[in-house]
């Protein structure tokens, strides 16, 4: 390698450096409810309504929008929850009451399996902006942390010429709108990027890491005392002997895995942290 390339290469390292430095720096000037432990164990009902508030866990995964009764988050607080709160930050809704801000250009192919959903393009000025008046409705909302969701668009086919490398910078401006609003925020799946963005995010949230083989790199978080709240659907984890051997390696990998049923409508539930139950 030249002296020009080696230098170059150098010069992007330390800029990567200070980026990853500054992002830390910003994020731990602002004033947050909430200060993440990779211990925090988890409880996630988006697909009902009504929030069953029974569970021991710590933290507390809810839809910002259709969470109920009203003061849910209020309710929790008073049992000393944290309060995280769902938001979809890379698909648009048609159900969702500010679809119509959405340009015709903004809108992409549609969700394989959601009907209404659609990829959206998330480079847009437009579409950042939504996304940025969804995450102040959360500090509104007096939500503790934001669960940004379809944060992986470009491993899809959203119908524009999303990279890696757009992503990134989605994903690092949503992490920075977050942090100014004084809410922590989740890095949820988007598992080729871990390495990438762990800095940039408070606690990850991810899918069948457990299922899939892919919860290795997760140390990213736990390393850094970040939560990891993970998810399984699978029927084999709802059988005594799934679940002792789901939880003795989610354990031995700090990870706080819960299985639940698939639309998390609270049917079903078992938390591998017993005092999560």
């Amino acid at each position: 390698m030249n002296r020009i390339r080696s230098l170059s290469f150098k010069i992007l390292a330390l800029a990567a450096a200070a980026t990853a430095t500054l992002a830390a720096t910003s994020a731990a000037a602002a004033t947050y409810t909430w200060t993440p432990a990779v211990s925090d164990t988890w409880e996630w009902q988006l697909g009902s309504t009504t929030i069953d508030t029974k569970y021991g866990a710590k933290v507390y995964d809810i839809d910002l929008y259709d969470a109920q009764p009203s003061n849910i988050i209020s309710t929790l607080h008073a049992k000393g929850k944290v309060v995280v709160c769902y938001v979809d930050v890379g698909t648009a809704e048609n159900w969702r009451a500010d679809y119509s801000k959405f340009a015709k250009s903004d809108l992409g192919s549609n969700v394989d399996g959601w009907a209404g959903e659609k990829w959206i393009d998330t480079r847009s000025t437009n579409v950042r902006n939504i996304m940025a008046a969804r995450i102040a409705t959360a500090k509104q909302k007096g939500c503790d942390a934001v669960e940004p969701d379809n944060v992986d668009g470009y491993t899809n086919s959203p119908g524009f010429p999303l990279t890696a490398a757009t992503q990134i910078d989605f994903n690092k401006f949503i992490a920075s709108t977050a942090h100014a609003q004084g809410l922590r925020v989740a890095l949820k799946n988007d598992v080729d990027q871990l390495s990438s963005l762990a800095a940039y995010f408070d606690f990850a949230v991810n899918e069948q890491c457990h299922e899939y083989t892919e919860c290795d790199g997760y140390t990213a978080f736990t390393g850094a005392n970040k939560p990891v709240f993970n998810a399984e659907y699978a029927s084999k984890y709802k059988k005594a002997s799934g679940e002792a051997s789901l939880c003795k390696t989610a354990l031995s990998q700090n990870l706080r895995t819960v299985v639940f049923a698939l639309n998390l409508d609270d049917s079903f539930h078992y938390a591998c942290d017993a005092g999560a139950n």
